[in-house]
């Protein structure tokens, strides 16, 4: 059965995560926004999927720093991260997971909810001096 963002809001509720609904929140789709490792993290709900995504930082304008963060999101996505991934979107690098809803459940988003809190607390320092340094 299809899940909606209600559902994915009372999932929150279960797991003890607080969270704000975002402007245009329905409980068919929209947006609920969690705070991470004290960085804003949305979780969106369009059926049939629901995406966690976070913005990290932009990416550097040098090709010696570009080549240096683009081979360590690489390896991070390889060896770090079980449920995300990293990205570049739109010039700035980006940490996001997809979920399916149809059988979407708590310890799923838990799952990925932890995945990329530990991301953010561990990788973040680490890849702002990647781009700059």
């Amino acid at each position: 059965m299809p899940r909606s963002a209600e559902d994915v809001e009372n999932y929150l509720i279960k797991l003890a995560r607080p969270y704000e609904r975002a402007p245009g929140w329905t409980p068919e789709q929209g947006s609920l926004l969690i705070r991470l490792s004290g960085t804003l993290v949305a979780v969106t709900v369009s059926p049939p999927i629901a995406t966690v995504h976070v913005e990290i930082g932009p990416t550097p304008e040098d090709e010696k720093h570009q080549l240096r963060l683009y081979r360590r999101l690489l390896q991070l996505n390889a060896t770090d991260l079980m449920y995300a991934a990293y990205g570049i979107e739109d010039g700035r690098v980006a940490l996001s997971a997809a979920l399916a809803l149809e059988n979407l459940d708590a310890n799923e988003i838990e799952a990925v909810l932890s995945d990329i809190e530990v991301a953010l607390a561990r990788h973040t320092a680490e890849l702002a001096s990647a781009a700059r340094d």
